[in-house]
C-alpha cells in the first residue's frame, strides 16, 4: 500500500510540473511541433546551413524582444522600436564611415543613444503620464524621420571589418551574434528573476497600484523598463549594421510587431506582470521558424506580412483569454 501510494504521489508530482511547465512555456510544445513539420515536409529547412542562418535571424529579433519583454511585464508597451533600429544604426555607421570614430566608441555611442531615447519613452509614459501607446508612437515617428534626415536618406556603406564580424563571423563554428544572444538573455534573466528590480518590475506591471501602496517607485520602475528595451535595440542594431555591411533607415521597420509577437507568444502577458524570458527566446524562434519556412516555399511576401499579422492577432486573442480566465477563477 505504501509503495501504491508513493507512485501515486510520483505521478502527481510529474503531473503538476508537467502542467506547471505547459502553462509557463506552452509555446515550446507549438515550436517542437512547428519544427517536426517544415523538417518533413519543406525542402531543405533541415540542413545544417539553414538552420544556422534560422538561428542567426533570429538572435536579432529575439535580443529586440527581451527588450520588450520588459516593458510588456511592467504594464507597458513600445510600438518605437522597430524605428529605433533604423534610427540607431544610421548614428552608428555614419559615427564610423562619415566621422571616423573609432569603432568601439562608436558601439558604445550607440547604447548611450539607445538609453536616451529609451529614457524619453519612460519620462513620457510614466511622468508625462501619456498612454504608451501614443507616446511610443509619437516617438517612432520622430526615430524615423530623424534616421532619414541624419543622412538625407542615403544608406551608409562599407563599414570596418571588426563589425562586419559581429554580424558575420564565426566562433568556434558557431555565430558570433548567438553569443551576444546567450549573454543578453543571461543578464536579462538573472535581472528579473534575482534582483529586487525584477520582482518589483512583475508586481508593477501586475498591480500597478497595489505595489505603489507597498512602497514601490513604479514610475521609475517602468521608466527604466524603457530604458532597457531601447538599449537591446540599439545592440541588435550594431548586429544588423555588420549583418549587411551597411545602414538603412528603414532597418529592422518592423521588428517591434514582431518582438511583441515573440514576447506573447513566449507567454508574456500585454495587461502586465506575467512572462518568462525563455519564453520570449522561444517565441522568437518560433516567429524566425515560420518566416524561414513561408520563405522556402515561395510563399509571396505580402501574404507572409498576413501570416505574420495572423499570429500576432491570435497569440493576443489566447492571451486576453486567459487573462479573463484567471480574472473570473
Amino acid at each position: 500500500m505504501k509503495e501504491n501510494a508513493s507512485t501515486m504521489g510520483n505521478a502527481g508530482q510529474f503531473t503538476n510540473r508537467f502542467k506547471a511547465l505547459y502553462n509557463d512555456y506552452s509555446i515550446l510544445f507549438v515550436a517542437l511541433g512547428l519544427f517536426l513539420i517544415l523538417s518533413l515536409f519543406v525542402p531543405n529547412f533541415f540542413k545544417v546551413s539553414n538552420l544556422t542562418n534560422v538561428l542567426r535571424q533570429v538572435s536579432m529579433v529575439s535580443i529586440v524582444a527581451v527588450g520588450m519583454f520588459f516593458c510588456l511585464v511592467g504594464g507597458g508597451i513600445d510600438l518605437s522600436a522597430g524605428a529605433a533600429v533604423g534610427f540607431t544604426g544610421i548614428f552608428f555607421a555614419d559615427l564610423i564611415v562619415n566621422r571616423g570614430v573609432n569603432s568601439f566608441v562608436a558601439i558604445l555611442l550607440c547604447l548611450i543613444l539607445g538609453a536616451v531615447l529609451g529614457l524619453l519613452n519612460g519620462v513620457l509614459t510614466s511622468y508625462g503620464k501619456l498612454m504608451p501607446f501614443v507616446a511610443t508612437v509619437g516617438t517612432m515617428s520622430i526615430a524615423e524621420g530623424l534616421a532619414l534626415l541624419w543622412t538625407n536618406s542615403y544608406p551608409v556603406l562599407n563599414l570596418p571589418p571588426e563589425i562586419e564580424f559581429i554580424g558575420r563571423g564565426y566562433l568556434w563554428n558557431i555565430p558570433f551574434p548567438l553569443y551576444i544572444v546567450a549573454v543578453v538573455y543571461i543578464v536579462a534573466y538573472f535581472i528579473t528573476e534575482k534582483t529586487r528590480y525584477g520582482r518589483f518590475l512583475y508586481a508593477s506591471g501586475g498591480n500597478s497600484e497595489a505595489s505603489y501602496l507597498s512602497g514601490i517607485n513604479v514610475k521609475r520602475i517602468r521608466m527604466f523598463s524603457y530604458v532597457i528595451c531601447s538599449i537591446t535595440v540599439a545592440i541588435a542594431a550594431v548586429i544588423l549594421c555588420g549583418r549587411l555591411d551597411s545602414a538603412q533607415p528603414a532597418n529592422g521597420k518592423d521588428w517591434g510587431f514582431k518582438a511583441i509577437t515573440a514576447c506573447v507568444l513566449g507567454g508574456t502577458s500585454m495587461t502586465g506582470g506575467k512572462g518568462k524570458v525563455l519564453g520570449v527566446l522561444l517565441g522568437a524562434i518560433f516567429v524566425g521558424m515560420l518566416s524561414n519556412g513561408m520563405t522556402l516555399v515561395n510563399i509571396n511576401s505580402n501574404l507572409q506580412t498576413v501570416a505574420n499579422g495572423v499570429v500576432l492577432v491570435v497569440a493576443v486573442g489566447i492571451d486576453v483569454y486567459r487573462s479573463s480566465k484567471q480574472n473570473k477563477s
